[in-house]
């Protein structure tokens, strides 16, 4: 592809050269924005806002044979620049284009929200699937479509990989693609170069404010996904604020927005009639057509969710048939509030929640079916928004009988320190509770002291392969670590 035509979709590019025209003419055999991988023939990306400003490196893929450079100032190079006011936004547009932007030729759903989003991206990739659709996911359990799978990196992939991989997704014959979009993707533009076909909203609850600072920065940046111009279709939580905001602002522009709850009037809503640990059963209505769902999962948020991919489904005109086929046959899904084990008489689940709200949702959801005890294991990232620690110990000491506090990815961050923080808000509540920093010995004890009629919560880390400590991932596993305990006892 030529400079110039990449240089055609972004508003505001200019190419610098000592020979502008000859510059036009130059072309770009690949993208990359990491010098180290940089090839001959590539256009080498700056990017700034994050914790490097990558301009430092251009020279570096000027020597590894970078055709161009894409970048947001002039630099002292040899070779052609394409400035533009934002390379984060023109990354996204760019990739799109070289790619043959292959976004327009899939029907793309997002789904963002601070929990829930996993699990909704999967009840819909199952009813999609159920009603005949060719799908694939792009999410936190990585990508996935036809017989490809993509092991997870980032809930939302860098942009440079996306539309490649949308461009294989479209050789491949994918025709709806459901999509994690997270808050920091849609802060840094990299959802750029996207039309949606709709868009699904969960839920906001703290997380994330080492970033953002406050939740009004978080809400904004969630918000963005709902623009009238790129998303014709909302599939909203009903039940919550910003989900109420959110179908305001598009009322105001005439934009469809699907609502779904259990206690404001809604669009899409369910009749609970009954929950166990296994699962609950419910009658769905959508816009008044009805059917009954046994859902393999438990929890009155996972009703949300279910509520969440029905309504986006339907919106997108899919039958009834197809919706309720989709939800009971479905799978549960790796690490959310899964149970993965019975011990001595006591139900074993491994779930993600890492924040006050996912915590306080999966112990109420376990609550109601447990005969013993309720323990929680469970820890908090280091490096991460430190002021959630003190309210996810002070929630959990409410919610549960006996707490192994533990570590989780601690990162750059001393794990008996971020316990500590934890500590803080658990002792406002209660004292039982015991800290065990090395993980697998948590649940060596957790799963020891387990007796008839308990259950114990896994929490914090769902369905990740690695544990984070000092910049080096070591393969970890909840599941497995669960499973060869029970081995061994």
């Amino acid at each position: 592809m030529l400079l110039s035509e990449l240089a055609a979709c972004v508003e505001g590019a200019r190419i610098l050269s000592d020979d502008p025209r000859a510059a036009e003419n130059v072309r770009i055999s690949g993208l990359t924005a990491d010098s180290r991988f940089c090839s001959p023939g590539d256009a080498f990306f700056c990017l700034t806002g994050g914790k490097t400003d990558s301009h430092a490196f251009a020279g570096d893929a000027e020597g590894a044979g970078a055709a161009a450079v894409v970048c947001e100032r002039d630099l002292p190079l040899g070779i052609p620049r394409l400035v533009v006011p934002d390379t984060r936004r023109a990354m996204g547009l760019i990739a799109s284009a070289f790619y043959g932007r292959p976004a327009d030729r899939l029907k793309i759903v997002g789904i963002t929200g601070t929990n829930g989003k996993t699990t909704t991206a999967h009840m819909l990739d199952a009813i999609l699937r159920r009603a005949g659709k060719r799908t694939a996911l792009v999410g936190t359990l990585g990508i996935r479509y036809g017989k490809k799978q993509f092991a997870p990196e980032l809930t939302t992939p860098d942009p440079l990989f996306l539309h490649k991989v949308f461009a294989d997704m479209v050789t491949c014959g994918v025709e709806y693609v459901v999509a994690e979009i997270s808050a920091h993707a849609l802060y840094y533009h990299k959802d750029e170069g996207i039309s949606y076909t709709a868009c699904v909203f969960t839920n906001l609850t703290q997380d994330h404010l080492d970033f953002f600072g406050n939740m009004s920065a978080y809400k904004a940046a969630k918000m963005r996904l709902f623009d009238p111009s790129r998303c014709p279709i909302a599939v909203v939580g009903g039940d919550d604020p910003v989900g109420r905001e959110i179908g305001k602002m598009r009322k105001k522009a005439g934009a469809r927005t699907v609502y779904y709850g259990l206690e404001e009037p809604s669009d899409v809503f369910a009749v609970i009639t009954s929950e166990d640990a296994d699962g609950s059963e419910f009658m769905l209505n959508l816009s008044d057509s009805l059917c009954r769902i046994s859902l393999p999962m438990t929890g009155r948020h996972n009703v949300y969710n279910a509520m969440a991919a029905a309504g986006t489904a339907y919106a997108l005109g899919v039958r009834t048939e197809a919706i309720a086929g989709g939800l009971v046959g479905m799978k549960r899904v790796r690490g959310r509030l899964e149970k993965v084990a019975r011990f001595r008489g006591a139900d074993i689940f491994v779930d993600c929640a890492h924040t006050p709200d996912g915590l306080q949702k999966s112990l109420s959801a376990l609550r109601p079916h447990c005969r013993g005890r309720l323990i929680c294991l469970f820890g908090c990232g280091g490096n991460r928004d430190k002021s959630k620690r003190a309210p996810m110990g002070e929630t959990v000491a409410k919610l549960a009988d006996f707490s192994v506090l533990t570590s989780d990815n601690p990162r750059f961050e001393e794990p008996t320190d971020i316990i500590a923080a934890i500590e803080e808000g658990y002792r406002r509540v209660s004292d039982r509770y015991v800290v065990v920093p090395d993980r697998k010995r948590a649940i060596r004890y957790a799963v020891g002291i387990l007796k008839k009629g308990d259950i114990l919560l896994v929490a914090g880390k769902g369905g990740e392969d690695y544990q984070e400590i000092m910049g080096i991932k070591y393969s970890y596993n909840d599941n497995a670590v669960i499973e060869e305990v029970l081995r061994g006892l």
